[in-house]
Protein backbone atom coordinates (compact mmCIF):
# COMPACT_ATOMS: atom_id res chain seq x y z
CA UNK A 1 0.00 0.00 0.00
CA UNK A 2 1.40 3.38 -1.00
CA UNK A 3 2.03 5.89 1.77
CA UNK A 4 0.93 9.55 1.63
CA UNK A 5 3.69 12.03 0.94
CA UNK A 6 2.60 14.27 3.80
CA UNK A 7 0.32 14.46 6.83
CA UNK A 8 -1.29 17.62 8.17
CA UNK A 9 -1.50 17.31 11.94
CA UNK A 10 -4.95 18.18 13.38
CA UNK A 11 -4.80 20.90 16.02
CA UNK A 12 -6.85 20.27 19.11
CA UNK A 13 -7.66 21.33 22.64
CA UNK A 14 -6.49 19.44 25.70
CA UNK A 15 -5.94 15.79 24.84
CA UNK A 16 -7.65 13.54 27.37
CA UNK A 17 -7.66 9.77 27.03
CA UNK A 18 -5.99 6.40 27.48
CA UNK A 19 -3.77 4.53 25.06
CA UNK A 20 -1.65 1.39 24.95
CA UNK A 21 1.24 1.66 22.46
CA UNK A 22 2.41 -1.46 20.61
CA UNK A 23 5.10 -3.72 22.04
CA UNK A 24 8.59 -2.43 22.66
CA UNK A 25 10.86 -2.67 19.64
CA UNK A 26 13.91 -2.94 21.85
CA UNK A 27 12.48 -5.79 23.92
CA UNK A 28 11.00 -7.57 20.90
CA UNK A 29 14.32 -7.73 19.07
CA UNK A 30 16.22 -8.81 22.19
CA UNK A 31 13.65 -11.51 22.92
CA UNK A 32 13.90 -12.69 19.31
CA UNK A 33 17.66 -13.19 19.67
CA UNK A 34 17.33 -15.10 22.95
CA UNK A 35 14.45 -17.22 21.64
CA UNK A 36 16.24 -18.01 18.38
CA UNK A 37 19.35 -19.17 20.26
CA UNK A 38 17.40 -21.10 22.91
CA UNK A 39 16.61 -24.78 22.94
CA UNK A 40 12.93 -25.46 22.19
CA UNK A 41 9.96 -23.30 21.19
CA UNK A 42 9.42 -19.89 22.75
CA UNK A 43 6.30 -17.76 22.63
CA UNK A 44 6.68 -13.97 22.54
CA UNK A 45 3.45 -12.23 23.51
CA UNK A 46 2.75 -8.58 22.70
CA UNK A 47 5.55 -8.39 20.12
CA UNK A 48 5.91 -5.34 17.90
CA UNK A 49 5.04 -5.83 14.23
CA UNK A 50 6.99 -3.11 12.41
CA UNK A 51 9.73 -2.76 9.82
CA UNK A 52 12.51 -3.11 12.39
CA UNK A 53 11.12 -6.34 13.81
CA UNK A 54 10.05 -7.67 10.42
CA UNK A 55 13.59 -7.48 9.04
CA UNK A 56 14.86 -9.21 12.19
CA UNK A 57 12.33 -12.04 11.76
CA UNK A 58 13.15 -12.36 8.05
CA UNK A 59 16.87 -12.58 8.82
CA UNK A 60 16.36 -15.31 11.42
CA UNK A 61 14.33 -17.28 8.88
CA UNK A 62 17.25 -16.97 6.44
CA UNK A 63 19.46 -18.37 9.18
CA UNK A 64 17.23 -21.43 9.44
CA UNK A 65 15.08 -20.46 12.43
CA UNK A 66 11.33 -21.08 12.24
CA UNK A 67 9.32 -18.03 13.31
CA UNK A 68 5.52 -18.07 13.13
CA UNK A 69 3.47 -14.92 13.64
CA UNK A 70 -0.16 -14.91 14.83
CA UNK A 71 -2.81 -13.33 12.56
CA UNK A 72 -2.85 -10.14 14.65
CA UNK A 73 0.94 -9.94 14.45
CA UNK A 74 1.39 -9.66 18.21
CA UNK A 75 2.47 -13.21 19.10
CA UNK A 76 5.60 -14.88 17.75
CA UNK A 77 6.46 -18.56 18.10
CA UNK A 78 10.16 -19.18 17.68
CA UNK A 79 11.76 -22.62 17.35
CA UNK A 80 15.24 -22.10 18.76
CA UNK A 81 18.46 -23.66 17.51
CA UNK A 82 20.14 -24.39 20.83
CA UNK A 83 22.94 -21.94 20.08
CA UNK A 84 23.94 -23.46 16.72
CA UNK A 85 22.90 -21.45 13.65
CA UNK A 86 21.36 -23.96 11.18
CA UNK A 87 22.16 -22.16 7.90
CA UNK A 88 25.60 -22.33 6.32
CA UNK A 89 25.24 -19.02 4.51
CA UNK A 90 22.90 -16.02 4.26
CA UNK A 91 22.83 -12.56 2.70
CA UNK A 92 20.53 -10.50 4.89
CA UNK A 93 19.10 -7.08 4.09
CA UNK A 94 18.25 -5.23 7.31
CA UNK A 95 16.95 -1.93 5.92
CA UNK A 96 17.91 0.79 8.43
CA UNK A 97 17.54 -1.30 11.56
CA UNK A 98 20.74 -0.66 13.49
CA UNK A 99 19.51 -2.90 16.30
CA UNK A 100 19.07 -5.83 13.91
CA UNK A 101 22.40 -5.57 12.11
CA UNK A 102 24.36 -5.25 15.35
CA UNK A 103 22.61 -8.08 17.19
CA UNK A 104 22.72 -10.41 14.19
CA UNK A 105 26.37 -9.71 13.39
CA UNK A 106 27.31 -11.08 16.81
CA UNK A 107 24.82 -13.96 16.62
CA UNK A 108 26.09 -15.07 13.21
CA UNK A 109 29.53 -15.64 14.76
CA UNK A 110 28.00 -18.68 16.47
CA UNK A 111 27.38 -20.34 13.10
CA UNK A 112 29.53 -22.14 10.60
CA UNK A 113 29.74 -20.57 7.15
CA UNK A 114 29.64 -17.18 5.46
CA UNK A 115 27.09 -14.54 6.40
CA UNK A 116 26.67 -11.06 4.94
CA UNK A 117 24.58 -8.31 6.51
CA UNK A 118 23.66 -5.11 4.69
CA UNK A 119 21.11 -2.30 4.70
CA UNK A 120 20.02 0.96 3.10
CA UNK A 121 22.42 3.76 2.13
CA UNK A 122 22.18 5.40 5.57
CA UNK A 123 23.01 2.07 7.22
CA UNK A 124 26.24 2.00 5.23
CA UNK A 125 27.18 5.26 7.00
CA UNK A 126 26.48 4.02 10.54
CA UNK A 127 29.57 2.90 12.48
CA UNK A 128 29.95 -0.74 13.52
CA UNK A 129 33.72 -1.16 13.80
CA UNK A 130 33.70 -1.07 17.61
CA UNK A 131 31.51 -4.18 17.59
CA UNK A 132 33.63 -5.92 14.96
CA UNK A 133 36.78 -5.18 16.96
CA UNK A 134 35.33 -6.73 20.11
CA UNK A 135 34.18 -9.83 18.22
CA UNK A 136 37.64 -10.24 16.67
CA UNK A 137 39.16 -10.14 20.16
CA UNK A 138 36.88 -13.07 21.00
CA UNK A 139 38.19 -15.04 18.02
CA UNK A 140 35.60 -14.21 15.36
CA UNK A 141 36.40 -13.53 11.70
CA UNK A 142 34.35 -10.42 10.93
CA UNK A 143 35.02 -7.44 8.71
CA UNK A 144 33.52 -4.36 7.15
CA UNK A 145 33.19 -5.32 3.50
CA UNK A 146 34.24 -1.87 2.27
CA UNK A 147 36.95 -1.46 4.93
CA UNK A 148 35.40 1.73 6.32
CA UNK A 149 34.08 0.41 9.64
CA UNK A 150 30.48 0.48 8.44
CA UNK A 151 28.15 -2.13 6.90
CA UNK A 152 28.00 -4.28 4.83
CA UNK A 153 29.46 -6.76 7.32
CA UNK A 154 30.86 -10.15 6.37
CA UNK A 155 31.09 -12.91 8.99
CA UNK A 156 33.22 -15.96 8.18
CA UNK A 157 31.95 -18.07 11.05
CA UNK A 158 33.31 -21.17 12.71
CA UNK A 159 31.81 -20.73 16.16
CA UNK A 160 32.79 -18.10 18.73
CA UNK A 161 35.86 -19.12 20.76
CA UNK A 162 35.21 -16.57 23.53
CA UNK A 163 37.68 -15.21 26.07
CA UNK A 164 38.30 -11.59 27.06
CA UNK A 165 37.64 -8.42 25.11
CA UNK A 166 37.43 -4.66 25.51
CA UNK A 167 34.48 -2.92 23.88
CA UNK A 168 33.87 0.77 23.29
CA UNK A 169 30.78 2.21 24.96
CA UNK A 170 30.65 5.78 23.65
CA UNK A 171 28.81 5.31 20.31
CA UNK A 172 26.11 2.76 21.11
CA UNK A 173 25.23 0.42 23.96
CA UNK A 174 23.94 -1.96 21.29
CA UNK A 175 27.50 -3.11 20.60
CA UNK A 176 27.77 -4.35 24.17
CA UNK A 177 24.26 -5.83 24.10
CA UNK A 178 25.05 -7.69 20.88
CA UNK A 179 28.11 -9.39 22.36
CA UNK A 180 26.35 -10.14 25.65
CA UNK A 181 23.51 -11.94 23.87
CA UNK A 182 25.86 -14.00 21.68
CA UNK A 183 28.22 -14.84 24.54
CA UNK A 184 26.24 -17.81 25.97
CA UNK A 185 27.00 -19.70 22.75
CA UNK A 186 30.78 -19.20 23.00
CA UNK A 187 33.10 -22.09 23.72
CA UNK A 188 35.03 -20.59 26.66
CA UNK A 189 32.72 -17.99 28.13
CA UNK A 190 33.19 -14.26 27.74
CA UNK A 191 34.61 -11.48 29.91
CA UNK A 192 34.01 -7.93 28.65
CA UNK A 193 35.43 -4.62 29.78
CA UNK A 194 33.83 -1.37 28.62
CA UNK A 195 36.14 1.35 27.31
CA UNK A 196 34.94 4.92 27.83
CA UNK A 197 31.61 6.09 29.26
CA UNK A 198 28.81 3.71 28.33
CA UNK A 199 25.84 5.48 26.71
CA UNK A 200 22.21 4.42 27.16
CA UNK A 201 22.87 2.27 30.23
CA UNK A 202 19.19 1.33 30.76
CA UNK A 203 19.27 -0.55 27.46
CA UNK A 204 22.06 -2.77 28.79
CA UNK A 205 19.97 -3.38 31.89
CA UNK A 206 17.13 -4.36 29.55
CA UNK A 207 19.38 -6.78 27.65
CA UNK A 208 20.50 -8.48 30.85
CA UNK A 209 16.91 -8.73 32.12
CA UNK A 210 15.68 -10.33 28.89
CA UNK A 211 18.60 -12.78 28.93
CA UNK A 212 17.71 -13.70 32.51
CA UNK A 213 14.14 -14.48 31.44
CA UNK A 214 15.57 -17.02 29.00
CA UNK A 215 17.78 -18.64 31.61
CA UNK A 216 21.14 -16.83 31.29
CA UNK A 217 22.72 -14.77 34.07
CA UNK A 218 25.19 -11.97 33.38
CA UNK A 219 27.60 -10.88 36.09
CA UNK A 220 28.30 -7.16 35.84
CA UNK A 221 30.13 -4.52 37.83
CA UNK A 222 29.13 -0.85 37.61
CA UNK A 223 28.73 -0.94 33.79
CA UNK A 224 32.50 -1.44 33.48
CA UNK A 225 32.85 -5.22 33.25
CA UNK A 226 30.58 -8.13 32.40
CA UNK A 227 31.07 -11.90 32.53
CA UNK A 228 29.08 -14.77 31.01
CA UNK A 229 30.48 -18.13 32.14
CA UNK A 230 31.12 -21.04 29.81
CA UNK A 231 28.29 -23.52 29.63
CA UNK A 232 25.55 -20.89 29.70
CA UNK A 233 22.67 -21.49 27.34
CA UNK A 234 19.23 -20.06 26.70
CA UNK A 235 16.07 -21.94 27.62
CA UNK A 236 12.81 -21.53 25.72
CA UNK A 237 10.29 -19.29 27.47
CA UNK A 238 6.83 -17.80 27.27
CA UNK A 239 7.68 -14.12 27.39
CA UNK A 240 5.38 -11.06 27.59
CA UNK A 241 6.63 -7.83 26.00
CA UNK A 242 5.83 -4.41 27.48
CA UNK A 243 4.35 -1.56 25.42
CA UNK A 244 7.05 0.62 23.90
CA UNK A 245 8.09 3.36 26.32
CA UNK A 246 9.74 5.45 23.60
CA UNK A 247 6.46 5.41 21.66
CA UNK A 248 4.57 6.29 24.83
CA UNK A 249 6.61 9.48 25.12
CA UNK A 250 4.75 11.04 22.18
CA UNK A 251 1.34 10.61 23.81
CA UNK A 252 2.55 11.79 27.21
CA UNK A 253 4.05 14.81 25.43
CA UNK A 254 0.64 15.43 23.86
CA UNK A 255 -0.78 15.86 27.37
CA UNK A 256 2.08 18.21 28.24
CA UNK A 257 1.79 20.55 25.26
CA UNK A 258 -2.04 20.71 25.17
CA UNK A 259 -2.62 20.90 28.91
CA UNK A 260 -4.46 17.59 28.75
CA UNK A 261 -4.33 14.31 30.63
CA UNK A 262 -3.13 11.07 29.02
CA UNK A 263 -2.82 7.63 30.57
CA UNK A 264 -0.51 5.03 29.02
CA UNK A 265 -1.67 1.54 29.86
CA UNK A 266 0.83 -1.27 30.40
CA UNK A 267 3.80 0.74 31.67
CA UNK A 268 4.72 1.58 35.25
CA UNK A 269 7.40 3.35 37.23
CA UNK A 270 9.79 0.38 37.33
CA UNK A 271 9.19 -0.91 33.82
CA UNK A 272 11.99 -2.79 32.11
CA UNK A 273 12.49 0.16 29.74
CA UNK A 274 14.54 3.07 31.01
CA UNK A 275 12.63 5.48 28.76
CA UNK A 276 9.84 5.67 31.34
CA UNK A 277 12.18 8.21 32.98
CA UNK A 278 10.96 10.62 30.28
CA UNK A 279 8.08 11.24 32.68
CA UNK A 280 10.53 12.69 35.19
CA UNK A 281 11.60 15.24 32.57
CA UNK A 282 7.97 16.26 32.03
CA UNK A 283 7.49 16.51 35.79
CA UNK A 284 10.46 18.86 36.05
CA UNK A 285 8.91 20.96 33.29
CA UNK A 286 5.69 21.42 35.27
CA UNK A 287 3.51 18.39 34.52
CA UNK A 288 1.97 16.15 37.15
CA UNK A 289 2.84 12.45 36.82
CA UNK A 290 0.87 9.66 38.49
CA UNK A 291 2.16 6.09 38.51
CA UNK A 292 -0.36 3.28 38.73
CA UNK A 293 0.29 -0.42 39.17
CA UNK A 294 0.23 -0.88 35.39
CA UNK A 295 -0.23 2.64 34.06
CA UNK A 296 1.34 6.08 33.90
CA UNK A 297 -0.70 9.29 33.68
CA UNK A 298 0.60 12.74 32.76
CA UNK A 299 -1.43 15.88 33.44
CA UNK A 300 -0.21 18.92 31.57
CA UNK A 301 0.61 22.16 33.36
CA UNK A 302 2.40 25.45 32.81
CA UNK A 303 5.67 24.38 31.20
CA UNK A 304 9.07 25.76 32.13
CA UNK A 305 12.44 25.22 30.52
CA UNK A 306 14.90 22.79 32.10
CA UNK A 307 18.46 21.58 31.75
CA UNK A 308 18.59 17.80 31.48
CA UNK A 309 21.12 15.10 30.64
CA UNK A 310 19.30 12.59 28.44
CA UNK A 311 22.22 10.24 27.79
CA UNK A 312 20.35 7.31 29.33
CA UNK A 313 17.05 8.01 27.51
CA UNK A 314 18.26 9.53 24.27
CA UNK A 315 15.46 8.00 22.16
CA UNK A 316 13.11 10.47 23.83
CA UNK A 317 15.31 13.53 23.32
CA UNK A 318 13.46 14.56 20.17
CA UNK A 319 10.16 14.37 22.02
CA UNK A 320 11.40 16.61 24.84
CA UNK A 321 12.87 19.07 22.33
CA UNK A 322 9.41 19.51 20.80
CA UNK A 323 7.83 19.99 24.25
CA UNK A 324 10.45 22.69 24.87
CA UNK A 325 8.84 24.81 22.13
CA UNK A 326 5.94 25.49 24.52
CA UNK A 327 7.93 26.16 27.71
CA UNK A 328 8.65 29.41 29.45
CA UNK A 329 12.40 29.86 29.15
CA UNK A 330 15.13 27.87 27.43
CA UNK A 331 15.63 24.11 27.61
CA UNK A 332 19.12 22.62 27.37
CA UNK A 333 19.51 18.93 26.50
CA UNK A 334 22.99 17.42 26.94
CA UNK A 335 24.66 14.01 26.88
CA UNK A 336 23.23 12.93 23.53
CA UNK A 337 26.18 13.30 21.17
CA UNK A 338 25.82 9.62 20.17
CA UNK A 339 22.45 10.27 18.48
CA UNK A 340 24.31 11.92 15.63
CA UNK A 341 24.91 8.34 14.42
CA UNK A 342 21.26 7.25 14.29
CA UNK A 343 18.87 7.18 11.30
CA UNK A 344 19.95 10.78 10.78
CA UNK A 345 22.21 13.18 12.67
CA UNK A 346 19.42 13.78 15.14
CA UNK A 347 20.94 16.83 16.80
CA UNK A 348 21.48 18.64 13.52
CA UNK A 349 18.08 17.61 12.13
CA UNK A 350 16.29 18.62 15.33
CA UNK A 351 17.91 22.04 15.30
CA UNK A 352 16.96 22.66 11.68
CA UNK A 353 13.30 21.70 12.07
CA UNK A 354 12.79 23.44 15.43
CA UNK A 355 14.02 26.67 13.85
CA UNK A 356 11.37 26.30 11.15
CA UNK A 357 8.73 26.38 13.88
CA UNK A 358 10.12 29.61 15.34
CA UNK A 359 12.57 28.50 18.01
CA UNK A 360 16.08 29.82 18.44
CA UNK A 361 18.33 26.78 18.68
CA UNK A 362 21.97 26.59 19.66
CA UNK A 363 23.57 23.33 18.58
CA UNK A 364 26.43 21.73 20.55
CA UNK A 365 28.44 18.59 19.92
CA UNK A 366 26.55 16.65 22.59
CA UNK A 367 23.17 18.38 22.59
CA UNK A 368 21.27 21.59 21.98
CA UNK A 369 19.63 24.57 23.67
CA UNK A 370 16.11 25.55 22.62
CA UNK A 371 14.80 29.07 23.23
CA UNK A 372 11.09 29.32 22.40
CA UNK A 373 9.96 32.05 20.07
CA UNK A 374 6.77 33.06 18.27
CA UNK A 375 5.54 29.78 16.78
CA UNK A 376 4.60 29.36 13.15
CA UNK A 377 3.49 26.57 10.81
CA UNK A 378 6.02 24.62 8.79
CA UNK A 379 6.58 21.56 6.67
CA UNK A 380 8.75 19.19 8.70
CA UNK A 381 11.40 17.11 6.96
CA UNK A 382 11.77 13.72 8.62
CA UNK A 383 15.07 12.54 7.10
CA UNK A 384 13.76 8.94 6.91
CA UNK A 385 13.76 9.01 10.72
CA UNK A 386 10.66 7.61 12.43
CA UNK A 387 11.31 9.60 15.61
CA UNK A 388 11.44 12.91 13.74
CA UNK A 389 8.01 12.19 12.25
CA UNK A 390 6.36 11.18 15.52
CA UNK A 391 7.89 13.81 17.79
CA UNK A 392 7.14 16.76 15.50
CA UNK A 393 3.57 15.57 15.05
CA UNK A 394 3.06 16.56 18.69
CA UNK A 395 3.95 20.16 17.86
CA UNK A 396 1.13 20.19 15.33
CA UNK A 397 -1.46 19.57 18.04
CA UNK A 398 -0.83 23.15 19.17
CA UNK A 399 0.52 24.89 16.07
CA UNK A 400 -1.98 25.05 13.18
CA UNK A 401 -0.54 24.16 9.80
CA UNK A 402 2.22 21.72 10.77
CA UNK A 403 2.75 19.19 7.98
CA UNK A 404 4.87 16.06 8.41
CA UNK A 405 6.62 15.00 5.22
CA UNK A 406 7.11 11.28 4.57
CA UNK A 407 4.95 10.21 7.53
CA UNK A 408 5.30 6.59 6.40
CA UNK A 409 8.81 6.46 7.86
CA UNK A 410 7.11 5.92 11.25
CA UNK A 411 6.43 2.34 10.11
CA UNK A 412 9.98 1.53 11.15
CA UNK A 413 8.79 1.15 14.74
CA UNK A 414 5.11 2.23 14.88
CA UNK A 415 3.04 1.65 11.72
CA UNK A 416 -0.22 2.77 13.38
CA UNK A 417 1.16 5.91 14.99
CA UNK A 418 -0.87 8.56 13.16
CA UNK A 419 -4.14 6.64 13.38
CA UNK A 420 -3.51 5.99 17.08
CA UNK A 421 -2.81 9.69 17.63
CA UNK A 422 -6.07 10.61 15.91
CA UNK A 423 -7.87 7.99 17.99
CA UNK A 424 -6.51 9.48 21.19
CA UNK A 425 -7.59 12.97 20.14
CA UNK A 426 -11.04 11.64 19.27
CA UNK A 427 -11.58 10.40 22.83
CA UNK A 428 -12.52 14.01 23.58
CA UNK A 429 -14.34 16.41 21.19
CA UNK A 430 -11.83 18.58 19.38
CA UNK A 431 -11.89 22.13 20.69
CA UNK A 432 -10.35 25.28 19.35
CA UNK A 433 -6.56 25.14 19.65
CA UNK A 434 -5.07 27.24 22.42
CA UNK A 435 -3.00 30.18 21.27
CA UNK A 436 0.56 29.23 20.49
Amino acid sequence: MSQPESYRVPTCGPVVGTIRPPGSKSITNRALVCAALAGGESELIGALDSEDTQVMVAAWKQLGIRVDRSPDGETLRVEGCGGKIPARSADSFLANSGTSIRFLTAACCLGSGTFRLDGVARMRERPIEDLLDALRQLGADVRSEQGNGCPPVVVQASGLPGGSAEIAGTISSQFLSAVLMAAPGSRRGVALRVRGDLVSKPYVDMTIAVMRSFGVSVHGEDYRSFTIPAGSGYRAARYAIEPDASAASYFLAAAAVTGGRVTVDGLFRHSLQGDVAFCECLERMGCRVTYGQRSITVQGGTLRGVEVNMNAISDTAQTLAVVALFANGPTRIVGIGHIRHKETDRIQSLAHELRKLGAEVEEAEDGLTIRPGPLRPAEIQTYHDHRMAMSFAIAGLRIPGVVILDPGCSAKTYPRFFSDLEGLIAQRPIAQPPSA
